[in-house]
Formats: C-alpha cells, structure tokens, sequence
C-alpha cells in the first residue's frame, strides 16, 4: 500500500461499509510494520476500542498493542485546549470555557469542529499534545463520505472566516498538512453494492473539484467469494443468496472499473463477527496483498 509513510491517513466511506473496522485493521498492520500508530476516533459513541481488544479511551490516549495506541477525541477537548494554552491564567480560563458565547461559538462556527480534529492530528504527529510521545501515523475514524469532504475541507472553510489568533495560526498549519500528498493521505471504505458505489464515486469526484486531491486507496470490503462452477441455486436458498450477492458484486466491481481510477483493495467477506477476530482477520489480508 501507498500509505506506509504518510503521517496522517482519513478513512472515511459510507455508514455500514465496515470503515471502522478497516482503520483499526490498518493501524494493526501499520504499527507491525514498525510504525508508532495512534487510530483516532470521533465518534462519542466509541466501538473501535472493542475491534482492538482495548477498554473505551474515554478521551486518553491508551496504549492497545505494541507500537499501537487509541484514543476517542472530543472536537471540544482541542479548542477548549487551545484556550488554555493561550490565556494561562485559570481564572480567565474558567470565564472564557464557561462563557455561553464560546460556547455557541464553538458549537455553531462552521468547520471549526473539523478544524479542531485536524489540529489535533498535527499536534500529534509533532509531538506537541501534552503527556503524550510523537506519532509517526495518526490513523482518522473519519465521519461518513459527505461529512468526510467536510472534514477535509474545513481549513478552507475556517481561513474565510477566522484571519487572526490562535485558531488562523493552527488553520494555516492544518491547510499545509492537509494538502500534502506526502504528508496525509485518504481511504475509501466501500461495499460492491449500488448506493456504497457510487457515494464513493461522488467523494472521488467532490475531493478532486474542492480539494484538488483524489483518495490514495480504494478499499471495497466484504465481498462474497466467486460462485462455484458447479453451484446450483434452484435447490438451495443459501446457495441462491450466494449467487445473488455475488452477481451484484461483479457488476458494482464492473462499474469501478470503469469510474475509479487509482489503488484498489479487495477483501473477503469473512465468517467472523466484529471484534478483534476480525480486526486481526482484515489485517492479515492487507499484509498479504
């Protein structure tokens, strides 16, 4: 895979296409490769803990597994940070966190959540969050295919709006980050099914026009396996399922062919529930691939 040295990778794709699964997969198999790896999650409810075998992060950055480390992030916990850091005195601090106008601001300003998560992975990657070591590569549990362009466009968005302070610094920042190849770079999760398809397509093409990017990898997960020359559908429901599921793959896959230019991963569909059986699943299939 192309993702090896990048220091920020974004896994994003449709809701239910396995995302999560596949960012705690990579992080496995990027922190065997010798790599420090944090997976990074946004989503409050937390589950990825659960495919890594780890406690819920609560906010902490918690060791899981050599080289590997998970933590579930608050946009809020990085802005009220920056505050922090910046006034010093405690007394102000408390003022300005508890002021109802920061805290409408920091829940209504457009893209300043997303900022938030961004800044926090270049913290990360140069060493700079308090208590914690450098990452070489901070993995993103990144929001679904239409909140992700989001994410990713956010420095745009926050740079029209905030020109000065700490927050224009840290979008500066974040702009360069995001905008290097070499530096960050984007998975798409999907299904071969219609509606995973062609999100993906459409995120392919809304990252080129606003970005001017394109993903580095496309990973279509859970395919069903090719069907047996000898199967017969007429007498089994299952075997018919089978055939079914299949013939809609192979048609989805025709359809990428002819849309998705660029890398392409392809894992099974495979007999295991989600945890950290498939996790470890998923990962060996990427390290043979």
């Amino acid at each position: 895979m192309s993702l090896e040295s990048k220091e920020l990778v974004v896994v994003t794709g449709k809701g239910g296409v396995g995302k999560s699964s596949v960012a705690a997969a990579l992080g496995v198999v990027m922190a065997r490769n010798g790599r420090r790896v944090l997976v990074l999650e946004i989503d409050p409810r937390e589950s990825v803990h659960q495919m890594l075998a780890a406690p819920p992060s609560d906010g902490e950055i918690l060791q899981v597994a050599p080289n590997l480390y998970l933590q579930n992030l608050q946009p809020r916990q990085v802005l009220d940070q920056v505050v922090r850091e910046r006034l010093r005195f405690e007394a102000i601090i408390h003022r300005v966190l508890e002021s109802p106008i920061y805290q409408h601001f920091t829940e209504g300003a457009p893209g300043l959540k997303e900022m938030a998560i961004l800044g926090h992975c270049l913290l990360l990657v140069e060493g700079k969050v308090p208590g914690a070591a450098k990452f070489d590569t901070v993995i993103l549990d990144a929001p679904a295919t239409g909140h992700g362009v989001s994410l990713l466009a956010a420095p745009l968005l926050v740079s029209d709006v905030i020109r000065q302070g700490p927050i224009a610094h840290m979008t500066a920042d974040v702009a360069a980050f995001i905008s290097s190849p070499e530096r960050s770079g984007v998975v798409v999760v999907t299904l071969a099914e219609e509606m995973p398809v062609s999100e993906a397509i459409e995120l392919r093409q809304l990252m080129h026009e606003r970005l001017d990017r394109r993903p580095d990898l496309l990973v279509i997960n859970a395919l069903y396996p090719p069907v047996d020359d000898d199967a017969d559908d007429d007498d089994d429901p299952l075997t018919a399922l089978w055939v079914q599921r299949r013939s809609l793959n192979e048609r989805e896959l025709a359809r990428l062919d002819e849309h998705w230019v660029g890398e392409r991963l392809e894992l099974p569909l495979l007999p295991v529930g989600q945890g950290p059986a498939l996790t470890e699943a998923l990962a060996a299939r990427m390290e043979g691939s």
